[in-house]
């Protein structure tokens, strides 16, 4: 993995991937002075490595926010957690899941009760998931919302309700349909991945943020592609027509190489 540029400046909303796929996922959002790392499904080492990619020590991150007790979103939760000291923050349902082991500085969540964490306003959003009490999140700094929305069977008008307004997107394009249909998973993984609490394909992704609305939005995020079951130009594909054509605002986060910094200005 290459050098990430640094972040620069204070008092703007930044948000990067150190990773994003069936492997492990974890986001950085930082307004230059608070750090905060949404999931972390990657090993202790490997989360070192990575935050070491964009110039952060672990003992730098302000919080760790959770969406859910799934293992390519907590595996390093605990461990991160333990050896550096860093907040949790998580529903009870993901805590009484069991799966995150020790958490020595943890802090209840409420879906779609507002939390801050020092210059953010946090706002964690119930979604239609097969886990215990699973959220995302939309953050804000300022004036500028960052919406983090993966991991979600199907868009819900609640969903599009509580994520209309953001200025960026991270958004699931978990799976190509037919890809699905065709590939290698067997028939009940398969009706859990297309079901209405699996995972996103790229046509409801699309569909999501035709519904959001695209005006206000400087980047856009395709994430949480699968290995087997999606492409990133088959993710593209779906989103730029509703574009014009126009790609420019639109990116997707890698499983290796994760995104570097994105700023919203």
């Amino acid at each position: 993995m290459s050098a990430s540029p640094r972040l620069e400046g204070g008092g703007r909303l930044h948000f990067a991937s150190l990773g994003s796929g069936s492997k492990g996922n974890a986001t950085l959002v930082s307004d230059g002075e608070t750090h905060l790392l949404v999931d972390c499904g990657f090993g202790l080492r490997e989360t070192e490595r990575r935050l070491a990619r964009f110039g952060l020590h672990p003992r730098q991150l302000d919080a760790v926010l959770v969406t859910h007790e799934h293992g390519d979103h907590v595996r390093g939760v605990g461990p991160l957690a333990r050896r550096h000291r860093v907040p949790v923050y998580l529903t009870p349902g993901t805590w009484l899941s069991g799966k995150l082991g020790e958490v020595p500085h943890r802090h209840w969540i409420t879906p779609q009760s507002p939390f801050r964490v020092k210059g953010f306003a946090i706002d964690p959003v119930t979604v239609p998931h097969d886990a215990r009490e699973p959220v995302q999140f939309r953050l804000a700094a300022g004036d500028r919302r960052l919406g983090l929305l993966t991991d979600l069977g199907h868009p819900s008008e609640h969903v599009v309700e509580a994520f209309r307004g953001c200025d960026a997107l991270v958004l699931e394009c978990n799976h190509d349909v037919h890809l699905l249909q065709t590939g290698p998973y067997p028939p009940s993984l398969k009706r859990r991945v297309g079901g209405q609490w699996g995972h996103l394909a790229n046509a409801q992704a699309a569909w999501l943020l035709q519904r959001l609305g695209l005006d206000r939005l400087q980047r856009i995020v395709c994430s949480h592609l699968s290995e087997h079951n999606n492409r990133p130009e088959l993710a593209l594909e779906a989103l730029v027509p509703l574009l014009d054509g126009d790609d420019s605002r639109l990116t997707v986060a890698a499983q290796d190489q994760g995104l570097d910094w994105q700023a919203i200005t």
